[in-house]
């Protein structure tokens, strides 16, 4: 688990704004500072997918968007079509982490034919944040039960007091 910040302030202000202010340009910023955290030998990116419906009123991935800039900066290829989120779930800022696990468990898949492009890589799931680790947990799971060698987590920003929200 990597992340270029701790959340605060800024680190939530920079994270409200492109996911929820639709400032997009922020995910070049915040992936310049995540660059510097990507682990040596990483083959390939896959991004926390969010479920269509998600995508479809947001307009975006933010975490595909902060992928495809790490792609970009360190040349490292992403796939955001790799993972996919199955099932819908409720926004995970007013629950726990125990019913976080809950609610995203059995949420993350491969697409069909895709785990042939993780089998024996190593891969960085890339978030926006880093809260219970019940979303990363969850995809990471699906991934190693595909194939992939490693995954490491890297986020924009890591949440140190377990009683703060995303």
């Amino acid at each position: 688990m990597r992340a270029a910040v701790a959340y605060g302030d800024i680190a939530r202000t920079v994270v409200l704004r492109l996911k929820h202010g639709g400032r997009t340009a922020f995910a070049e910023t915040v992936a310049r500072q995540m660059a510097r955290m990507m682990p040596d030998g990483t083959e390939m990116l896959i991004p926390v997918p969010l479920h269509r419906w998600r995508i479809w009123s947001r307009g975006f991935n933010q975490a595909a968007l902060i992928s495809a800039a790490l792609t970009r900066a360190t040349r490292v290829p992403s796939d955001p079509f790799a993972l996919r989120r199955i099932r819908a779930t409720p926004m995970l800022r007013s629950i726990g982490a125990r019913g976080r696990a809950k609610v995203v468990t059995g949420a993350f898949a491969m697409a069909p034919g895709a785990s042939y492009r993780v089998r024996g890589k190593a891969v960085v799931l890339v978030d926006d944040v880093h809260t219970s680790g019940a979303t990363t947990d969850a995809c990471t799971a699906a991934l190693l039960r595909a194939g992939a060698a490693s995954v490491t987590i890297l986020c924009w920003a890591r949440v140190l007091d377990p009683s703060a929200d995303d």
